[in-house]
């Protein structure tokens, strides 16, 4: 088996999970009261929340408590733990996802009782119905390119900005402001809706957006496509549906696939952007490339924090055990700064002439100047002015769970990262890498799903290994068994480091609070610490800022 290529020969594409079970549906009304089925999923709790902004009556069961459950209890929707077939009583309308078996208590009941099942796509396509709307595609960068574009809106003002400001947004991932982290799920009074068009399952080909985004098309979720080819082959789908215009990266391969498999038609109304120049483009094989179609990054590099004494006054450093462990809200990393200039055509700008914008992001690495550069289209393309653009870019303060600084203390810093595909992983640390040169980089990392465990063993590996020392807790299965994927662990990560003769820096310690201590134990200070997973690693950051402060404290008494 090629891990790039294939998961199984043996596996075909599951069918989409449903036709659009609401295509016929012309008012919200219509939906009745609303059970969803997992609830604290991190895209059915923001669906759940839009519903019941817009006053649909909302309620849901979950297998456990988290942070999602607890925040939709806040805010009036009640919340059962616990999947019983009792659960399902005085509702209309039941919403699954992907995650949800067919075989499930609640599902057998509402099929019983011939309630209508939505599935999680067939709400968001409902909501994306409703508005003027811009969806993100791709393996990679969903979440911080709709977080940006939902950002610029935010920021518009001006005569035009009834338009914009106040997006509606269905986002898979909180979102980071002045005022705090605010969820991902909101109804605002604007025309526009912003969505991250998540493709795990196929179910993006429902949407209809006015305009979509490609970030890339690398290959994923392999344990439904089966292979890349189909993989990339759904995206193809998704332009399809595109009403206005497409807005698509070239640096990938992937979308280059993608490009390749679109008509004239769809190119023609395609707006491609990248790091190389259209000739490059080119020679890479993308036919069709229109130069007032195409935007440039002529640069972009990250201005490096040293260590002199400006650099002390941006990040002080805690010493002292008075400090303690410093909190991230009232110590920002903002140092952090992503320089980048983009050409930008007439066509983009709505100007007589090619314009060339300088923004200064406070997200690092390359792949955020290239999810600045999508959202800057797409807004541009929405009507938004140029200027106002570049301004709710440079105000953007990230994604919860990208790059997120958790704290310091003694001089180490940590950092969180929701990566868990091999390039999220890799990028991640390229851009510490980028950001604290000369550093020794620890990271605790938490595998995500047995099939991408297996599928990207090798690849994960080499992205790991960017990092001096390395961690690794239990697998976070998520809805995956352990039967299905017989001998595939955290462990197998070990195993492909001993072939390569690296094991040295890998250390496989099942409980994820325990490794964190012993990743904070092994730290110095100037280190750079990182949890990163898709899962639930992100718990195990208190236990690291602990362990740092017993250190210190243990330190100053010496």
């Amino acid at each position: 088996m090629t891990n790039n290529q294939t998961a199984s020969s043996s596996i075909e594409p599951r069918p989409l999970p449903a036709d659009d079970s609401l295509a016929d549906v012309t008012s919200l009304s219509e939906l009745g009261k609303v059970w969803f089925i997992g609830i604290g999923g991190s895209g059915m709790s923001v669906l759940a929340e839009m519903l019941h902004q817009l006053g649909v009556p909302v309620a849901g069961s979950d297998r456990t408590k988290s942070h999602y459950t607890e925040h939709l209890e806040s805010i009036g929707i009640p919340v059962t733990i616990g999947q019983s077939a009792s659960n399902i009583h005085d509702c209309q309308t039941v919403v699954w996802s992907s995650a949800i078996r067919a075989d499930m208590p609640e599902m057998l009941e509402a099929r019983r009782q011939h309630l209508r099942l939505a599935h999680r796509s067939d709400i968001l396509a409902l909501l994306l119905r409703s508005r003027h709307s811009i969806a993100v595609a791709g393996t990679h960068g969903k979440t911080t390119t709709s977080s940006m574009i939902a950002t610029i809106f935010a920021n518009a003002h001006g005569q035009s900005a009834s338009a914009y400001a106040d997006p509606s947004f269905a986002i898979g991932g909180s979102v980071k402001t002045p005022h705090g982290v605010i969820p991902g799920g909101h109804v605002g009074a604007g025309t526009w809706m912003v969505a991250e068009a998540d493709e795990s399952d196929g179910s993006f080909e429902k949407y209809r957006p006015t305009i979509g985004v490609i970030t890339n098309a690398e290959g994923d979720h392999l344990d439904h496509y089966g292979t890349v080819e189909k993989y990339r082959r759904a995206f193809s789908e998704f332009v399809r549906h595109v009403g206005k215009n497409l807005v698509l990266c070239a640096d990938d391969e992937g979308a280059r696939q993608v490009w390749d498999w679109m008509s004239t038609a769809d190119r023609a109304r395609s707006f491609v952007y990248s790091t190389n120049s259209i000739e490059a483009c080119e020679k890479l094989g993308m036919a069709d490339l229109r130069a007032d179609h195409f935007v440039q990054i002529v640069s972009s590099a990250e201005e490096q924090a040293s260590d002199s004494v400006a650099d002390d006054q941006k990040h002080p450093q805690t010493h002292t055990v008075k400090r303690g462990i410093a909190d991230a809200s009232d110590h920002p990393d903002d140092s952090i700064e992503e320089k980048l200039t983009v050409d930008v055509p007439a066509a983009v700008a709505s100007s007589h002439q090619r314009t060339r914008v300088t923004i200064g992001l406070r997200v690092p690495g390359i792949h955020n100047a290239r999810n600045a550069t999508a959202a800057l289209i797409a807004t541009a393309l929405a009507g938004m002015p140029l200027d106002q653009i570049v301004s709710g870019l440079e105000a953007f303060l990230g994604a919860a769970r990208r790059f997120d600084f958790c704290g310091e203390v003694n001089g180490i810093r940590l950092y969180n990262d929701y990566g868990h595909h091999p390039t999220e992983v890799a990028t991640f640390l390229t851009a510490v890498r980028r950001r604290f040169p000369g550093h020794t980089v620890r990271i605790l990392f938490q595998p995500h799903t047995y099939s991408r465990t297996q599928t990207f063993c090798s690849q994960l590996v080499d992205a790991l290994n960017i990092a001096d020392d390395v961690w690794l807790s239990r697998l976070f299965a998520a809805r995956e068994k352990a039967s299905d994927f017989p001998g595939i662990s955290s462990a197998t990560l070990v195993h492909e480091a001993e072939k390569r003769g690296i094991a040295g820096k890998f250390h496989l310690v099942d409980d994820m609070h325990e490794a964190g201590r012993q990743m904070a134990d092994a730290s110095k200070p100037g280190d750079i610490l990182s949890t990163v997973g898709g899962g639930d690693i992100n718990l195990a950051n208190p236990d690291i800022l602990d362990e740092l402060t017993k250190q210190a404290n243990h330190s100053s008494e010496q």
